[in-house]
């Protein structure tokens, strides 16, 4: 993928992929008789559970008609099988508009550094659309060494070893990760951080080409990730993705212990250098 070379319009793309996800049988449909020359579902197969005509929903996935109503969308959302984030993310595609970037003022930027410094017991970092590390307190770059300011928190977690060999359940939240970047990023397919971030990973990180196509959307969630720390031992922590007042492509993400577990202690040992 080279920067700045328009693509396609992505609605045709997420369809596609979506389609292919899906077999006859999750749908309540035969195989039929001999082999199947597509992969999942055919379009007419689509077409027929949405109700509408299979030229239009051809012309969707081929970028030839990109304003359906929401009537359509709805259809198509239940055809596919999409849950309530993905319905969102469809009609957010079906109506993009370019986003332009809100990069962080000074004075927004500062007084965020000087609250997650402020958090002692709480690892935390200030993440970019992207997963571009803005800001990171001490205690997130002790908690993970690869989090620290400048680099990519998505492209520490697929690349990095030592971090795979951190999170227990690695599968679900590199799976869950590469959702949540699609769902940031998709609807501004063209932005030059955007095919650039997407051509390294796709050259280095095969967990990211098995996902990447399939285009999975994830929301932002809250929970507990179970980890290996090779100092601190087993933790399990709470984590919580904030948005950031004052630009809407900015968040908040934190590290926090239950108080009174032998994970908060842990976490007292490592903030304090022991």
């Amino acid at each position: 993928m080279v920067s700045g070379t328009p693509i396609p319009h992505p609605l045709g793309g997420y369809l596609r992929a979506r389609r292919e996800l899906l077999s006859p049988a999750d749908v309540g449909l035969p195989d039929g008789p001999g082999m199947r020359r597509v992969l999942g579902l055919r379009r007419s197969e689509v077409a027929a559970l949405a109700g509408i005509s299979t030229e239009y929903y051809v012309k969707l996935e081929q970028g030839q008609e990109a304003n359906p109503t929401d009537q359509v969308l709805d259809a198509l959302s239940r055809a596919l099988q999409l849950d309530a984030t993905a319905n969102s993310y469809l009609h957010a595609l079906a109506r993009l508009v370019s986003r332009p970037a809100q990069p962080l003022t000074t004075p927004v930027l500062e007084r965020t550094r000087w609250l997650i410094d402020s958090w002692p017991m709480t690892a935390a970092m200030i993440l970019d659309r992207h997963n571009d590390i803005v800001v990171s307190n001490s205690l997130m770059a002790t908690l993970v060494n690869g989090y620290r300011e400048g680099h990519n928190a998505l492209a520490v977690l697929l690349l990095d070893p030592e971090v795979r060999e951190l999170y227990v359940d690695w599968d679900g939240l590199s799976r869950r990760s590469i959702g949540l970047l699609r769902s940031r990023v998709g609807l501004d397919p063209n932005h030059a951080r955007t095919q650039e971030l997407i051509a390294e990973l796709t050259q280095h990180s095969e967990r990211f080409r098995e996902l990447w196509h399939r285009h999975d959307i994830e929301g932002m969630t809250e929970g507990t990730h179970p980890m290996n720390h090779p100092v601190a031992g087993s933790l399990s922590l709470h984590y919580a993705q904030f948005p950031l007042a004052g630009t809407t492509d900015h968040t908040i993400f934190a590290y926090y212990a239950e108080p009174g577990t032998r994970s908060e202690a842990a976490l007292a040992d490592l903030a304090a250098g022991r």
